[in-house]
C-alpha cells in the first residue's frame, strides 16, 4: 500500500515525536548533509585560495628572477667598471713612474714584449709583455697591478726567468699594488720578489 506525500509527512513527523532513536538518525543525516556541504564548500574555497597563493607565489618567483637578473647585470658593470678603473689606475702608474724615473734618476723604462713561442710562461703560446727600467746596467722588471694574487706573483717571476733566459741578463723583480694577498706576499718573499704596497 502507498502513502500518499501528505500521509508520508505525517507518518514522519509522527515517528519523530514519538522515536526518539529515529529523531536522532534524522537529525544526524541532517547534520551530516550539512557537514558535508560545508565541508565541500570549504574544499572549493580552499583550492581558490590555492590557486591565488600559487598564482602570487609565481609573481613572487618571476619578480625574484627579474631582480636576480637586474643584479647580474649590475654586478657585472660594477666589475666592468672596476677593471677599467684598474687598467687606467695601472697606466696612470706606469706613465708616472717612467717620468721620475727617467727625468730623476736617468733610467730608461721600456715595455719589453716578446713571443713566447715555446709557451714558457703561461703553458702555452703567447705575447709576454712586461715593463722593464734599465739603470746602470741593472735590468728591473717591474709588474704594476691593482691586486695580486699567488697565481700572479708565479706568472711574474717565470716572466722574470724568460727575459733572463732571452736577454742574457738575470733581472731584479718588483711587483707595485695596493693590495697583495698574504699568499702572495709570502710566496714574493721566498722567490725573492720584492713587494711595495700599502695594504697586506
Amino acid at each position: 500500500m502507498m502513502l500518499s506525500e501528505e500521509e508520508l509527512k505525517k507518518h514522519i513527523i509522527n515517528l519523530l515525536e514519538r522515536d526518539k532513536e529515529f529523531r536522532y538518525t534524522v537529525a544526524g543525516l541532517i547534520g551530516l548533509k550539512e557537514i558535508l556541504d560545508e565541508l565541500r564548500t570549504l574544499r572549493e574555497e580552499m583550492a581558490k585560495r590555492s590557486e591565488e597563493h600559487d598564482r602570487k607565489f609565481n609573481e613572487i618567483l618571476a619578480r625574484l628572477e627579474r631582480h636576480d637578473k637586474r643584479f647580474d647585470a649590475l654586478e657585472r658593470k660594477i666589475d666592468s667598471l672596476g677593471a677599467r678603473w684598474g687598467l687606467m689606475s695601472e697606466e696612470a702608474f706606469r706613465e708616472g713612474l717612467k717620468g721620475v724615473v727617467e727625468r730623476y734618476f736617468g733610467g730608461k723604462v721600456e715595455k719589453w714584449i716578446y713571443e713566447d713561442k715555446e709557451g714558457f710562461v703561461f703553458g702555452y703560446p703567447f705575447v709576454v709583455d712586461v715593463d722593464v727600467v734599465v739603470r746602470d746596467g741593472e735590468h728591473v722588471l717591474i709588474e704594476v697591478k691593482s691586486n695580486v694574487d699567488k697565481s700572479d706573483v708565479s706568472i711574474f717571476l717565470r716572466k722574470g726567468q724568460l727575459y733572463e733566459k732571452v736577454r742574457g741578463v738575470k733581472p731584479k723583480l718588483a711587483i707595485v699594488s695596493p693590495y697583495v694577498d698574504s699568499e702572495a706576499m709570502e710566496f714574493a718573499r721566498e722567490v725573492g720578489i720584492e713587494v711595495y704596497t700599502k695594504l697586506g
